[in-house]
């Protein structure tokens, strides 16, 4: 790939949907009906006669899916991921608000760091609040009213090969076996992905499998709002890793239904928030006033608690040998620390490639080796966010990349400016929301800012 990779990142956030279809592909299959699944098949409208999405939940179902056992819990739609899916879907907007989703503007939305205050950056990152099932459902309702889209509840054991090419997928269907023929398969089936061993099982090379052990402990609880349309509908309260804290962070959002949404995390034997007695007393006492209005309204229900273990990454571009006609998305290539709300943003840009990829109407009979190159600097920008932060982590012992010592006293540098300095914290909100490239931050000019604005601050 010529173009460097912050182009690259630039130009995945630029890709719009063709003015009208143009099919390379015949039957394309996408496996799961994860939030990247259905991304997958958005795109695959576009460019595939018909689209077969397979999973084992009913996705004409109302609501969350008993198949995300984390949709429980708060989830992030981060500018950048909220201005992809506009471009998916026109309108999207509109009609997330009209089903409860809440606007939250730069000015709606705070920031702490420390206990300090970050700066508001004043600029047209719009987003929107509201919970994973409403978020979820909204665009599985988009994709499943276009025409050529269609889904199929079965279980998936397989794949089929015609030589080097990806032909189908092996289904159990309420016990009886069948094949669902593709000309294109995708992999969507999260974190759990069987696909590395059934290229295992059918000779082909398993892609490596990196980890970074984080023990990520989080509570989630849903409180009674009053407010229609809250002052502050986003707020997140971060410590510092290197911090002697037994919590990491709190945030809440203003959701649907008149609820507000609040989250806790710490990691390794910290559990902070497990009981409700627990849950309010540190949302009033360990955090920033604006959690105490949050803390003193109506619990609604259990907290909810859930664990993240690692980190993790499967290396499809490394491959040497892979068939062709198959490509894989979404958390089943890369899930993050959800501390930084990367998920839905990574599984749109991976979308993106997706739509790259196609546009550039590919010979189905190789290996797509152009999609997993255009991926993999997602992944790279999303991972290098992620684990540069977790590395910092007391209980996190590696693996350190090359030069770490340097490359973290830089970046606790620029977190510190982004409390004070507008140019600082507008230049890292656009590289944590993934629209631009992490190297557009390690520029002397950068730095040099970052360093001056943190001298002005002491």
């Amino acid at each position: 790939m010529s173009r460097s990779p912050a182009r690259v990142l630039a130009a995945l956030n630029a890709v719009r949907p063709p003015d009208q279809s143009s099919p390379v592909v015949g039957k394309a299959v996408v496996v799961g009906g994860s939030i990247a699944g259905m991304l997958a098949a958005r795109v695959l409208s576009d460019h595939a006669e018909s689209v077969v999405v397979v999973d084992r939940d009913d996705l004409h179902a109302t609501g969350g899916r008993p198949g995300v056992p984390q949709g429980t819990q708060l989830h992030a739609l981060l500018p950048g991921g909220f201005l992809l899916l506009e471009q998916l879907f026109p309108g999207f907007r509109e009609q997330a608000l009209a089903q409860g989703a809440v606007e939250a503007p730069p000015a709606a939305r705070r920031n702490y760091l420390d206990g300090r205050l970050k700066v508001v950056v004043p600029d047209d990152a719009d987003s929107l609040a509201g919970s994973r099932p409403l978020l979820e459902s909204l665009i599985r309702q988009q994709v499943l009213r276009l025409p050529n889209v269609k889904t199929v509840t079965a279980r998936a054991t397989g794949l089929v090969f015609d030589g080097d090419v990806t032909s189908g997928v092996r289904c159990d269907v309420g016990g009886a076996a069948g094949v669902e023929h593709a000309d294109l398969v995708v992999d969507a089936m999260g974190r759990s992905s069987r696909l590395s061993d059934w290229l295992a099982e059918a000779g082909w090379q398993r892609p490596a499998l990196r980890r970074m052990t984080v023990d990520l402990n989080y509570a989630t609880a849903l409180f009674r709002r009053h407010e229609a349309n809250p002052e502050h509908a986003v707020v997140l309260a971060l410590h510092s890793p290197t911090r002697s804290v037994d919590v990491a962070g709190a945030a809440f959002f203003a959701i649907e239904d008149g609820r507000w949404m609040a989250m806790m995390a710490g990691y390794g034997e910290n559990r902070p928030g497990r009981t409700a007695e627990d849950f309010v007393r540190r949302l009033r006492e360990q955090f920033p006033p604006e959690f105490a209005v949050v803390a003193d309204s109506e619990l609604l229900g259990d907290v909810q608690t859930y664990r993240h273990a690692d980190s993790r990454r499967r290396d499809f571009h490394a491959l040497t040998r892979l068939p062709a006609a198959l490509v894989s998305v979404g958390d089943a290539v890369a899930s993050f620390n959800p501390v930084y709300g990367q998920g839905i943003t990574a599984a749109a840009l991976h979308a993106a490639c997706l739509a790259s990829y196609l546009r550039s109407r590919p010979d189905l009979g190789l290996p797509a080796r152009h999609f997993f190159a255009l991926q993999k600097v997602v992944v790279d920008a999303a991972w290098s966010i992620s684990t540069s932060a977790d590395l910092a982590l007391p209980h996190v012992d590696g693996p350190y990349p090359r030069g770490y010592r340097l490359s973290s006293w830089v970046s606790r540098q620029i977190i510190a400016a982004t409390v004070t300095d507008v140019a600082t914290a507008r230049r890292f909100n656009d590289v944590v929301s993934m629209r631009k490239h992490p190297s557009s931050l390690a520029t002397p000019t950068v730095i040099l800012n970052a360093l001056l604005a943190n001298r002005r601050a002491r």
